[in-house]
């Protein structure tokens, strides 16, 4: 399961980085979602994938005892999606703002408006 998850997060790398060299703006925030994803992607499985219990320890029991789910990469990614989500949606309104103001969204022809 870890080999064909570590295979998901390559192909979405794979896929972001591709949508981001195309030319087109839109293109470029789909491309930034998907390495979004795959960070988080990763972070998850950082870890290791284990079969275990909520990490709570009942009433009586000084220690945990293994095996239970690491909590900590599961609040970093909570925090990432909320961060990811909130800079895609500032993204997208710059990318309308631009497309309205010069009526394109090729990147190339956004170079030109630099000066």
């Amino acid at each position: 399961m870890t080999v064909l998850l570590a295979l998901l997060v390559g192909l979405l790398v794979g896929m972001g980085v591709y949508l981001m060299l195309q030319g087109s703006l839109a293109r470029f925030l789909l491309g930034l979602a998907l390495l979004s994803n795959a960070a988080n992607l990763v972070v998850f499985l950082s870890p290791g994938l284990v079969r275990g219990g909520s990490p709570i320890i009942p009433a009586g029991i000084l220690v945990l005892e293994p095996p239970y789910a690491d909590p900590l990469p599961q609040a970093m990614i909570l925090t990432a999606i909320v961060i990811g989500l909130g800079v895609l949606a500032f993204a997208v309104v710059l990318a309308y703002r631009v497309h309205q103001v010069l009526g394109t969204d090729d990147l190339d022809e956004l170079r030109g408006t630099d000066r």
